[in-house]
This record gives C-alpha cells, structure tokens and sequence, in this order.
C-alpha cells in the first residue's frame, strides 16, 4: 500500500518554504501540489483496494431451459 502524505504535509505547513545555510539552499514543493499529490495516492488507493470493488455475476436458475 502507499504511504499517506498526511504527517509530512502538516510537517511541511509549520516549516519555513525556503531555507539558507552557507551555500546550501533548500525550497519545498508548493503546499497545494502536496495536498493534490494527497489526494491522487488516496483515490488510487482506494480503487486498487479490492475490497471496494463490486462483483456482477448472473444468476441460472436450475430448471427447464
């Protein structure tokens, strides 16, 4: 399965987008391109997972064809 986003979006939103030291610059994805990558590993998820899913079978009644 995947790995929810969740605590690294919330550790990413108290942080500070960009940081600076020496000569080393760091700058975190956009907080809204976070949330949406979120939601896409939620939704597929939620269609692999099998448990969700319908199954259609047709029903023969035993009996004169």
């Amino acid at each position: 399965m995947t790995n929810p986003l969740g605590p690294e979006i919330l550790q990413n939103a108290q942080g500070p987008q960009s940081a600076q030291a020496d000569n080393i610059s760091v700058t975190q994805h956009n907080l809204k391109d976070q949330i949406a990558a979120d939601k896409y590993l939620g939704a597929k998820a939620a269609v692999a997972d099998p448990v969700g899913s319908l199954i259609f079978r047709k029903i023969v009644p035993p009996g004169a064809v």
